[in-house]
């Protein structure tokens, strides 16, 4: 009967409804596109999404940087509409590592950078080498002007401060790794920037290095724009 069919379509629906919840809650945190953004999480499928969200969520965003310790000086927003204008934006302060210089992000890329030092370049550090990681080299990251330097066309995520460029890394012991003297290399230097990249791609909407092209031959390019490129 038409009853008899209903309550079969209920009863499958409710049980399928059942499964799925019950699926969802044993999939590993970081790969569960549910379960809340942490720290202490390893990277995994779900991570880069969690920080694209940010950028709709700044509340959520300051907070998980508030939550971690994080000290940062807040940016007053910029009027609307501006090519080089910062929104969400802030100066960083004091997180696990110490960089070269001073870097000005937008709250998303900062929570992303701070993944990465916690769930990449300190393990990695740990498994290639035998002194710590103690500092990170930087190009910079507000910048404001278009793509490549040149005096038309898009503006680069570095004119919004959504962009950091990496250029190499300092151990406790004064070893210095650069990708322009370790980049491809089979040594411990090389394998150990070759895994950031790659962790750094579950984290950044964009990574582009030594293997994308010459414009990047010398540092990694780290930014949230979600265009899934990773080279």
């Amino acid at each position: 009967s038409l009853m008899t069919k209903w309550l079969v379509s209920i009863f499958w629906l409710a049980a399928i409804v059942v499964i799925s919840w019950i699926s969802i809650d044993r999939i590993p945190p970081q790969h569960n596109p549910f379960e809340p953004l942490s720290i202490d999480h390893p990277l995994g499928l779900a991570t880069r999404g969690k920080l694209a969200h940010f950028k709709r969520e700044p509340d959520n965003c300051f907070g998980f940087l508030d939550l971690n310790e994080i000290d940062y000086t807040r940016k007053k927003d910029s009027e609307p509409g501006q090519d080089c204008g910062l929104y969400n934006a802030l100066v960083l302060d004091q997180s696990l590592l110490p960089y070269s210089g001073t870097l000005t992000m937008t709250c998303p890329l900062t929570s992303g950078l701070v993944l990465l030092e916690r769930q990449s370049l300190v393990l990695r550090a740990k498994e290639h080498f035998e002194s710590p990681l103690a500092q990170v080299l930087s190009y910079g990251t507000h910048n404001c002007r278009r793509m490549y330097g040149r005096d038309t066309g898009k503006f680069s995520e570095h004119a919004t401060a959504n962009a950091i460029d990496i250029r190499g890394f300092v151990l406790a012991d004064g070893t210095r790794i650069t990708l322009k003297s370790d980049w491809g290399n089979d040594s411990d230097a090389g394998r150990f920037l070759k895994d950031v990249r790659n962790d750094a791609c579950k984290i950044f909407g964009t990574v582009l290095g030594p293997d994308y092209n010459d414009a990047h031959a010398d540092h990694f390019h780290l930014d949230m724009s979600q265009t899934g490129v990773c080279d």
